[in-house]
């Protein structure tokens, strides 16, 4: 059957002879015994028209006058739309004249009358015997004739009931009837599966015994529609015998009779709890922070949005709060991953307890938290709030045992004083933030546009540093290591430097940051790295054939694949350059940065044949027990502690324990910042091996520490 046939025979096409309810109508006094009458009968001309025998009225000339589904399907025109046709045609030549008296009788006697006869049918390409019925309508000027194929007749019957029941019993989805008060006059098992109740206990209830409120309010605003004959859709809550909540995917169809008189209506019932669940677990992940459950970046810029439409409409003010978190990677380096975990969490939850509840606390990521507030009139509330956040986060952490310390850097940007767009107002929150940072940390910034040219500034660097590799406009400096007990260069520090076309000369603490962010950091320390082994090869035949250059590595450069370490191997045998000619410099932080990784890296730098330097040891969180299990060839103690051990008994006898545990687990010890002479007295009487600073000498040019490296020879 085709889709119109079937909506046609929804919108309630009698069948013939059947009594028409065209003319009634419903009034207040009509009771429900009749309504349901009613629905059967429509029932009724709805199997009628879908019946599987084919169902003809012929006129007393023989032309066609109606016909319901099987019937049109069997000859082979659209239903509704016979045109001239007679039934006759469609006899066998041979067998017209037994139909001819076949259709008289049946016109003029009150008894039906059957005959069997070959009829051509559309669906087959020779005639078939069919069996026909015929009887008169009862006013003389048409008969009725029901046409069944003789195989198999009673037998497709039946297998078509069964094959109803079993779409319904076996249905992945619940079937609802309700009549046109809402009463229930049919469920198919699973619907009555999924609510928990036996059959009998859902018959004759009301829908609405089954739905939560909201579901009661959405089902009588549906009403009305439902009459009109749309098919209404509609998600749900329904309430099973459990008491548990089944959210539930309904289609709605009306069923009317032949008059157009609504009598009740067919659902189609989907659970979808697990469904929703899903979708609501996908949205809150895509909307919340994971590990402290506040607002993510996504969700935090949405209710930024509203914020702002809001204050348009008003004359208060909104303030954002750029929240960084001063020293956390040096936690999370120190005490590792699951404990820096823990205090993002706590940080979240002291943060939110600064704030008031109508004002939106996100974590955008990282260390970085965002506050919003809505509503003001004074800035200062803004100052209240901030100065709170800095104190509940510079008290001190417990983590699991362990006792951590950090502490804020705020940024805060006024909307609209400072910005009218989004986007201009966080990046001037975060310029503030900046400002924080730079002026000693633990403490809150407003906006200014100084700020703002500063940010470009930076930003300008950042762009500045893509063309910078490719017109050679960067630099290796090098810092003389001397030793302590003769007085000669061994080594140098190759230190990078950038020859800024409009700034100047530029160290590596103005630049270095913005290539670890924009990935050249990589490229770059390539770089270094081929310029240093070219450099290191000239210096071992003009000073010492045994001659070091160090070189600093990022640790973004670090946690690189093995590919750029054979690369650099290569590189060193191409030049005929022992791999020992090359230190490689680490920071401490990286040791703990996690360690089994480290280790794997730092067995490969020793297969190579390279050396590896700890950098600024004592700032950290590493410790010498730590270095047993890496494999390290030289410790360099921080300038911190060089620059005191003037006046710090304390600082010296670290110094002195850090050089003795250096060498007993067969470790060299260079010492950096040293500027005084007798700072390098009291090293060189600790044991200290080199040492560095600027006593000795500044970072320099290559020609000039040539020549110092030669003149310590002489």
């Amino acid at each position: 059957m085709d889709n119109d046939d079937v909506q046609a025979a929804r919108q309630g096409e009698c069948a013939p002879g059947d009594p028409s309810l065209a003319d009634e109508q419903l009034d207040s006094g009509v009771t429900i015994e009749r309504l349901r009458r009613e629905q059967e009968q429509a029932r009724y001309n709805e199997l009628y028209l879908l019946a599987p025998s084919g169902y003809f009225v012929v006129a007393f000339d023989g032309t066609i006058l109606q016909a319901n589904l099987a019937g049109a399907q069997m000859l082979g025109f659209a239903r509704g739309r016979p045109g001239n046709l007679r039934l006759r045609s469609f006899v066998e030549p041979g067998h017209r004249a037994d139909f001819d008296g076949f259709f008289q009788q049946a016109l003029n006697d009150s008894e039906p009358r059957r005959c069997r006869l070959p009829l051509r049918l559309a669906q087959h390409a020779q005639a078939i015997d069919v069996t026909l019925v015929g009887s008169a309508d009862g006013s003389g000027q048409a008969c009725r004739i029901v046409v069944e194929p003789v195989e198999g007749r009673l037998e497709a019957l039946e297998r078509s009931e069964e094959r109803f029941r079993r779409i319904v019993h076996c249905a992945d989805e619940g079937i609802w009837e309700v009549d046109a008060f809402g009463r229930t006059t049919f469920v198919n098992p699973k619907m009555a599966a999924l609510l928990g109740y036996p059959i009998e206990d859902i018959l004759d209830q009301p829908l609405s015994r089954f739905m939560d409120e909201e579901g009661k309010a959405l089902l009588e605003r549906s009403i009305a529609r439902r009459r009109q004959g749309l098919v209404e859709r509609h998600e749900l809550k329904f309430i099973p015998k459990d008491g548990s909540a089944m959210w539930v995917s309904v289609a709605t169809n009306a069923i009317f009779d032949p008059s157009g008189r609504y009598l009740g209506a067919l659902a189609l019932v989907s659970d979808i709890t697990q469904q929703r669940a899903s979708a609501e677990r996908i949205w809150h992940q895509a909307n919340f922070d994971e590990l402290t459950g506040l607002p993510n970046r996504h969700m935090f810029r949405d209710r930024m949005r509203q914020e702002m439409r809001k204050a348009d409409r008003s004359a208060a003010f909104l303030a954002l709060l750029y929240i960084d978190l001063d020293r956390f990677k040096e936690v999370n380096d120190r005490l590792g991953h699951a404990m820096g975990d823990l205090l993002l969490a706590e940080a979240a939850r002291r943060i939110a307890g600064c704030v008031r509840a109508s004002d939106t606390l996100a974590r955008l990521g990282g260390d970085e938290f965002t506050v919003l507030l809505a509503g003001l009139e004074r800035v200062g509330s803004v100052d209240r709030i901030a100065q709170s956040i800095i104190d509940a986060l510079a008290k001190p952490f417990v983590l699991a045992g362990e006792q951590a310390e950090i502490s804020a850097s705020i940024g805060i940007a006024l909307y609209p004083p400072d910005a009218r767009e989004m986007a201009d107002l966080i990046a001037h929150a975060d310029q503030a933030m900046y400002a924080s940072k730079k002026a000693g940390r633990n403490r809150y910034s407003y906006f200014t546009p100084d700020l703002q040219e500063a940010a470009l500034a930076r930003q300008n660097i950042a762009i500045d540093l893509r063309a910078a590799l490719a017109n050679r406009q960067f630099e290796i400096w090098y810092q003389p290591i001397i030793s302590l007990a003769t007085g000669v260069v061994h080594k140098a520090e190759a230190l990078l430097r950038w020859r800024h076309p409009t700034r100047g000369l530029l160290g590596p603490a103005e630049f270095i940051p913005f290539a670890e962010t924009s990935g050249l950091i990589v490229e770059l320390g390539d770089w270094v790295f081929r310029e240093a082994a070219r450099q290191v090869q000239r210096w071992q035949r003009s000073i010492d054939p045994q001659f070091q250059v160090t070189v600093n590595k990022s640790p973004v450069q670090f946690r690189r694949d093995a590919a750029l370490y054979q690369a650099w191997l290569d590189y060193l045998r191409e030049l005929q350059l022992p791999p020992q000619s090359i230190i490689i410099e680490i920071n401490e932080g990286v040791l703990l940065d996690g360690v089994d990784q480290v280790i794997e890296r730092l067995r490969r730098y020793k297969a190579m044949g390279l050396q590896v330097a700890l950098d600024h040891f004592g700032t950290g969180y590493s410790s010498l027990s730590h270095l047993k299990r890496f494999d390290i060839d030289y410790v360099k103690i921080d300038q911190t502690f060089a620059t005191t051990l003037e006046d710090d008994v304390g600082d010296l006898a670290l110094c002195e324990a850090i050089i003795v545990m250096a060498h007993k687990l067969g470790l060299k010890v260079v010492a950096e910042g040293v500027e005084t002479r007798v700072q390098r007295a009291l090293l060189q009487d600790a044991g200290c091996d080199y040492a560095q600073g600027f006593m000795f000498a500044r970072p320099m040019q290559p020609e000039e520490f040539e020549a110092m490296a030669k003149a310590s020879r002489e």
